[in-house]
């Protein structure tokens, strides 16, 4: 077995065109859920799949408790896991009751040199063939923004990807660029951007209001 990838390019700036990098990217392949792994662990130790089913439960739970504590959990072999926070809007020196507009982001995790090593055994081939998406102009973007803007009012940045077939990193690169032309126009807060096309674009009239 092995890791298939393939060559992707660098995103990088409209505004600031500049000879190509590409970076490699592993190409999916599936997933293992619980009931596989609770299988393949029973098959490597003297517990029965009852048993390991309860000690997946029990360190869900013990990591939860103590993460929720602001702790680093270290797991041998594995790595480590640590929670991270984010604001819920725009905070200022002056922002009143700062204490409340923060929440849990996600659970970060850093792998030990241990699970790096057993990973970095195995083959890795690239994939031929491989079809990408086709790269679009500013203009082709437009387009499409228009069309989507036809029977919608607002657009996420998932959105924006289902419409041009970008990733994620791609997509935010274009979406920085159109609201700094003043394209488009972000009516929700930071860190959940809702956008809108802006007064005179993508067939918005010059008085158009965008929505609250």
């Amino acid at each position: 077995m092995a890791i298939s990838f393939d060559w992707y390019e660098n995103p990088v700036s409209p505004d600031k065109p500049e000879e190509k990098r590409f970076h490699p990217r592993i190409i999916a392949n599936g997933q293992i859920d619980t009931k596989d792994l609770r299988s393949r662990i029973q098959s490597r130790c003297t517990l029965n799949e009852v048993d390991v089913t309860a000690v997946l439960d029990a360190l869900s739970q013990v990591m939860g408790e103590e993460l929720c504590e602001g702790r680093q959990v270290h797991l041998d072999g594995i790595g480590y896991f640590y929670p991270t926070l984010t604001a819920t809007e725009e905070i200022a020196a002056d922002t009143p009751r700062r204490n409340t507009k923060v929440k849990l982001k996600g659970i970060q995790f850093r792998s030990d040199q241990k699970l790096k090593n057993s990973v970095g055994h195995i083959k890795i081939k690239q994939m031929k063939r491989i079809i990408h998406s086709p790269k679009l102009s500013e203009t082709d973007i437009d387009s499409r923004l228009r069309k989507y803007f036809t029977d919608h009012q607002i657009m996420q940045r998932s959105d924006f990807q289902d419409i041009t077939g970008m990733v994620r990193s791609t997509a935010m690169i274009h979406i920085r660029r159109l609201r700094t032309k003043g394209k488009l126009l972000n009516i929700g807060i930071p860190s959940q951007p809702i956008y809108v096309p802006a007064p005179g674009f993508y067939g918005k009239p010059a008085d158009y209001q965008p929505v609250k």
